[in-house]
């Protein structure tokens, strides 16, 4: 089905509806490390050209954050990246449905959890440690948020299907506006990415283009 015959459907059926942008923007980045963009990695995307071509996207998403104006500041930056003990025993039953997950592991000499460059975490900037896929499973992302007055979520990251769409549902359930920039968001396959970028449009998030959030970025804080 056409993008535009899928959201006319889930019109149709009053889903799809728009959240909107709220005054306070933060951009959150999840798992950005090169586990996901490396040949031979059990995570590899590089075999989809749009989850390649969504480094380049986050890095100009990242670029208009920090650039923008709020109260001499930019944007509030926040990455999410995983840890786990070495011997992965506190990966919960997650770890007895994706063994991948090792790579986290404290020690892990293949590296792949390293951050990608040009998408590494800067000074002052919020690092969210977390176990599970969403974000705010287990963490003190909602904490951080309220402390910062955010109300909007620029969500991008790694993967579409996992914890960007985890993510993006406990965003919404806590009353963040959550906006998935569709082409800053990779995955396996262009069906599994589109699949659950169709699903967050019509039931929790406002997806949106490189654009629209980067205008919003800039525009900082009201």
């Amino acid at each position: 089905m056409a993008d535009q015959d899928y959201r006319t459907a889930s019109s149709a059926n009053g889903f799809g509806n728009r959240i909107g942008w709220g005054a306070r923007p933060a951009l959150l980045l999840i798992d950005v490390c090169t586990a996901y963009w490396t040949p031979g990695s059990p995570l590899d995307t590089s075999s989809n050209p749009a989850s390649v071509a969504s480094v380049d996207v986050m890095r100009r998403l990242l670029s208009s954050a920090r650039g923008a104006s709020h109260g001499g500041k930019g944007v509030p930056v926040i990455w999410t990246t995983v840890k786990y003990k070495p011997d992965m025993s506190d990966a919960g039953l997650f770890y007895s449905k994706a063994k991948q997950l090792s790579i986290w592991a404290e020690g892990d000499e293949r590296g792949l959890g390293a951050w990608v460059e040009g998408l590494v975490p800067g000074r002052g900037e919020e690092v969210v440690e977390k176990r599970h896929a969403s974000a705010f499973f287990g963490t003190e992302l909602v904490s951080k948020l309220i402390l910062l007055g955010v109300d909007t979520l620029v969500i991008c990251g790694v993967s579409t299907s996992g914890c960007v769409r985890a993510t993006t549902l406990d965003a919404l359930s806590y009353n963040f506006r959550p906006m998935v920039v569709e082409t800053a968001c990779g995955d396996r396959s262009p069906a599994i990415h589109d699949a659950n970028i169709h699903d967050m449009d019509a039931k929790m998030a406002d997806v949106v283009s490189e654009e629209e959030a980067i205008k919003h970025l800039k525009a900082g804080w009201a």
